[in-house]
């Protein structure tokens, strides 16, 4: 019988997100016949941290921020404690893989930029490395980690790109970069599981008036402020609507006091981070993602398989998912250009119900086995280099 490929997988936590997901999917769906899989998180942290499968080898270097106490004082030594303790390990991850690994690997995988420092830093210098990245390499926040991760790419085995306008960004940005072999390759949408989710329960969204969604980590570069800013204008000026968000983030608290401070509170709700934000996707009337920069965004093909007409930035990969006033309405990261497009979902009913015709089709753009067997091929053919 032939031996498996040993697969590992280092990541920071497992907060609610993308790549976790990603993480999630490939740890699902890679053949276990042919692949022995670990998952390795420096936190064990976040609404994802108990979703990853049974049969997968699980190891967690450190308590996440929920085992501890609640206490401020006790909690504020442990987490003293256990930034000490990353530190440590950081500086000398071959003590660290012998604690908690203990085996080595023929694969590891970094499914994040934030995650190639650990992969790259392995002690294991003869695993193949494996790089994704999701990424605009151009956007403005990411800018202080560029030379960084432009340092890390080269010393890939191998570099997969999230979206193809990912590959095209990061290619024109510099034309001369030696890249590693590469391919692009988009995220798997677990089709019926999204579907079974979204009929676990019906919402109560407390409001006759329509209702717009969006799921997304509560971060500046999300668009929320401008969402609240333009939601406050079209309720002046008379189109009732509600904006329901769900998740968490460091945006939280300014978000909550721009919406007092504009009167909206009552009508744009922070939801909170939830395990199971389906249910409130299928049934509000419009999705809307107004990021200022993305990578492939699940979320948007989550949404276009629930057949829900979306408004969205034309960041990331968001194109290649949408066309614009055929299966969704595409604008810039600009105040403007939202009102105009919340405006338009809220008055014109022939462009929605165009929309949601176009939407029926949905489904035939994701092919997740082919997504599978093409990882699963480059980690055969890189181990047997």
């Amino acid at each position: 019988m032939k031996e498996k490929i040993k697969v590992l997988f280092r990541h920071r936590s497992m907060e609610m997100g993308g790549v976790e997901k990603v993480i999630l999917s490939l740890l699902n769906n890679l053949n276990k016949e042919k692949f022995e899989m670990t998952l390795q998180v420096s936190l064990y942290q976040g609404e994802l941290r108990d979703n990853v499968p049974s049969d997968i080898r699980y190891i967690k270097n450190n308590k996440g921020k929920e085992d501890f106490s609640r206490q401020s004082f006790t909690r504020n030594f442990q987490l003293l404690f256990r930034n000490l303790k990353i530190k440590l390990l950081n500086l000398f991850p071959s003590i660290a893989d012998q604690i908690y690994l203990k085996e080595k690997f023929d694969i590891e995988i970094a499914t994040s930029y934030t995650d190639f420092e650990f992969v790259l830093n392995s002690p294991n210098n003869f695993s193949k490395k494996v790089g994704w990245f999701h990424s605009d390499i151009t956007f403005p926040k990411l800018q202080p980690a560029v030379p960084k991760i432009l340092n890390q790419i080269p010393k890939f085995d191998y570099f997969i790109f999230g979206s193809q306008q990912t590959k095209d960004i990061f290619t024109k940005t510099y034309p001369n970069f030696k890249l590693p072999e590469n391919q692009v390759i988009l995220n798997a949408i677990p089709i019926e599981e999204i579907k079974q989710k979204a009929e676990e329960f019906v919402p109560d969204f407390k409001t006759s008036d329509p209702v717009f969604v969006s799921v997304g980590r509560l971060h500046s570069r999300k668009g929320y402020k401008k969402l609240i800013e333009v939601h406050s204008q079209l309720i002046k000026n008379g189109f009732s609507h509600k904006i329901i968000i769900i998740g968490d983030g460091e945006e939280k608290e300014n978000l909550e006091n721009l919406a007092k401070k504009l009167g909206v509170s009552h009508s744009f709700i922070l939801m909170g981070s939830l395990l199971n934000p389906y249910p409130y996707v299928k049934n509000a009337d419009f999705f809307i993602m107004p990021s200022e920069s993305e990578g492939w965004p699940l979320i948007i093909a989550d949404t276009l398989i629930l057949q829900k007409p979306i408004i969205s930035t034309a960041v990331g990969g968001i194109p290649e998912m949408i066309t614009h006033k055929e299966n969704g309405f595409l604008i810039s990261y600009d105040s403007e250009e939202i009102y105009d497009a919340m405006k338009e979902f809220l008055t014109n009913k022939n462009l929605i119900a165009s929309l949601q015709e176009n939407l029926k089709n949905s489904e035939r753009q994701f092919d997740n086995q082919k997504i599978f067997d093409t990882i699963e091929n480059i980690l055969i053919n890189l181990t047997e280099k």
